[in-house]
């Protein structure tokens, strides 16, 4: 499998603040994106996502999903910085809007959820919720289509050591099995385990192929 993310162009009135993103990725990669706050980031993803209209091309083994939302919908799960879940309702009722009974058990005791530790705050209102457990529950809601590629924003923000570790044991075994992670973050740790680096300055990307530490990836955006 291969994506290339081609050209993406965004303004919003006379503020142009996509100028031609693009980047390449194939089965199994990790790709990270760093940039400053209101570079472009979150837009990149909501062209790609749908959620705005922008230009350029989204292809998926050369297909353009950009062009096709309900093969999007099918490939492409999105996990935003502020996960889009109803208050009111508990984990199991927010996943009832994405999974059958049935699947919800079975991916319990042995899938997805099983994996993301969901099992244990089933019951608990996301009004009751801490960051993780939201966090945790939004990825499950957004793979529930069983896509190929994430796209994630500041995943692991205010997250504590155990859900991270729970959500990065996940994404290592849905990029083994084939799948692709394009992830957006400030948290050097995570960009170090990337397979590629992109930094998104000035509206573009640019792949990075130097050191990784704090000093150099702070001198890149300056």
């Amino acid at each position: 499998m291969k994506l290339e993310i081609n050209s993406i162009k965004k303004s919003y009135k006379k503020n142009q603040v996509l100028r031609g993103a693009s980047l390449e990725a194939v089965s199994g990669e990790s790709i990270g994106i760093l940039g400053k706050n209101g570079s472009g980031k979150s837009t990149l993803f909501s062209v790609l996502c749908g959620l705005v209209k922008g230009e350029g091309e989204f292809l998926l083994d050369s297909r353009d999903l950009m062009k096709s939302p309900k093969e999007r919908a099918a490939a492409v799960g999105f996990i935003t910085q502020e996960p889009p879940l109803f208050p009111e309702l508990s984990a199991k009722d927010n996943l009832l809007l994405w999974y059958s009974a049935d699947r919800i058990k079975k991916s319990l005791e042995g899938g997805v959820l099983s994996m993301l530790g969901i099992g244990e705050f089933l019951k608990v209102p996301v009004s009751k919720m801490s960051g993780g457990m939201k966090k945790r529950l939004a990825i499950g809601c957004a793979v529930a289509r069983d896509p190929c590629v994430l796209l994630l924003d500041e995943p692991s923000g205010a997250l504590d050591i155990v859900c991270r570790q729970r959500i990065g044991e996940y994404l290592a075994a849905f990029r083994a099995a084939g799948g692709i992670t394009v992830t957006a973050t400030h948290d050097v740790h995570e960009l170090s385990s990337c397979n590629k680096l992109y930094v998104l300055k000035d509206g573009t990307l640019t792949l990075h192929n130097g050191e990784r530490d704090t000093k150099t990836l702070a001198e890149l955006l300056l």
